[in-house]
């Protein structure tokens, strides 16, 4: 006989493992996987859940600030301002102040045209006399002229006038300060219209009325002068004592 020691290990030990032999020799090592990818996806979800709610928190400050802008004083949820455009880029309107003596419509086109296109000029002008107030407005055609035009103008030196040049945001340009700027103005001759209404035909009425007012007031003036006690010879006012008409009748 063969000693057993010579013997193949297949042949020594007993039959080969089934399927379910080699199942249950390999289900622990299966099941430590599991658990371990188990408890993997469990950590992945909390980090997940953390970064939501960080994100979250970050999102609701963020929100809180941007919204903090107004508190109404009657109570409720905070309001947002309105974003307001910065309208200097838009200016194209210009107020000159302190204008000399002689720099107006025709001088002050004649000197600011060399910036650029010039689409309107108004100076501001006493409506009874026409002169002028020493202040104006001028608009340009392009915004960026403008703006260079007020950098450049202001505090200048002009007729030993220091000019006053500043842009106008186009909300407060008034909507009828262009009111009729095409049209030249022509001041009123205030002396020829005193001198009609003096000259005027007066009725016999109003020409007594008229007279009894200077009278009076030469009698308070010779009152206050003889309060003084200077003796004064007072001439005669002529025609205070215009007779009045008569009154004829006709015989039927």
């Amino acid at each position: 006989g063969l000693n057993s020691s010579t013997l193949p290990i297949s042949i020594r030990f007993s039959p080969p493992r089934t399927l379910v032999d080699n199942h249950r020799l390999l289900s622990p090592p299966l099941t430590y996987a599991k658990s371990n990818l188990k408890m993997g996806m469990k950590a992945k979800k909390s980090m997940m859940k953390k970064a939501k709610k960080g994100s979250s928190q970050l999102t609701a400050s963020v929100r809180k600030e941007e919204a903090a802008d107004f508190l109404p004083l009657e109570g409720g949820p905070a309001r947002k301002l309105p974003i307001i455009e910065n309208s200097e880029n838009k200016a194209a309107v210009l107020y000159i102040g302190r204008i000399p003596h002689g720099f107006y419509e025709n001088e002050m086109e004649a000197f600011f045209k060399q910036f650029g296109e010039i689409k309107r000029i108004r100076i501001a002008r006493n409506r009874k006399t026409g002169k002028s107030k020493h202040f104006g407005f001028l608009e340009f055609a392009s915004p960026e002229v403008a703006k260079i035009v007020a950098e450049t103008m202001h505090n200048y030196l002009l007729f030993e006038h220091l000019l006053q040049v500043q842009l106008v945001p186009p909300e407060r340009v008034h909507p009828k300060l262009w009111k009729g700027v095409n049209r030249y103005y022509k001041p009123l001759d205030w002396v020829h219209i005193e001198r009609k209404r003096q000259n005027k035909e007066r009725t016999f009425e109003e020409h007594r009325k008229l007279v009894d007012g200077i009278l009076k007031r030469d009698q308070r003036r010779r009152k206050k002068i003889e309060a003084a006690g200077i003796d004064y010879e007072y001439p005669e006012i002529v025609g205070s004592n215009e007779p009045a008409p008569k009154k004829i009748r006709f015989e039927d």
